[in-house]
């Protein structure tokens, strides 16, 4: 019915001590070169490979046909798919805010899902909370999604999208 694909990519806002904790890493690293402490300077190398590749996440959305894909990007070089979903299992789809995920809210009405977070962290930015079954078990998403996305799954499923 449908033949397309939407590609969004959302960059996560690193947190602020990491810069610091970077730098860190570093000086400690040289300083154990310099002074001659070979395996402590080069295992500080390391950790400041893997600290380096890990704390720089960005995520990726794909909607192709009436499959929802989410991966994430360690480091611009590290890709991992965390959901392959199918979007026929959409419960329903609304702003963080909106009263339709009231419930699935922490303290709502007692309807508790394991939640997983892909948005930047930016302040300005209106994030969307989805429901759905994933393997069996519903799960609560909380994404950024662009307008020609939600546009997209509105269109597609109707009464369970909610855009304002």
């Amino acid at each position: 019915m449908y033949n397309y694909r939407i590609v969004e990519q959302i960059i996560r806002v690193p947190k602020p001590l990491t810069k610091l904790l970077r730098t860190i890493i570093i000086v400690f690293a040289v300083v154990f070169l310099l002074s001659g402490i070979m395996i402590s300077g080069f295992l500080f190398v390391v950790l400041y490979y893997f600290y380096n590749t890990y704390s720089q996440k960005e995520y990726e959305y794909i909607l192709e046909d009436r499959c929802f894909t989410i991966n994430v990007i360690f480091g611009k070089t590290v890709r991992r798919s965390v959901h392959i979903l199918d979007m026929n299992m959409l419960e329903v789809l609304a702003p963080y805010w909106h009263n339709s995920v009231e419930k699935y809210r922490k303290g709502g009405s007692g309807t508790i899902l394991r939640k997983f977070d892909y948005t930047s962290y930016e302040e300005d930015i209106t994030y969307y909370t989805m429901i759905i079954t994933e393997n069996h078990e519903k799960v609560k998403l909380l994404l950024e999604l662009s307008d020609n996305m939600l546009q997209m799954i509105k269109k597609m499923y109707p009464d369970k999208v909610y855009l304002s």
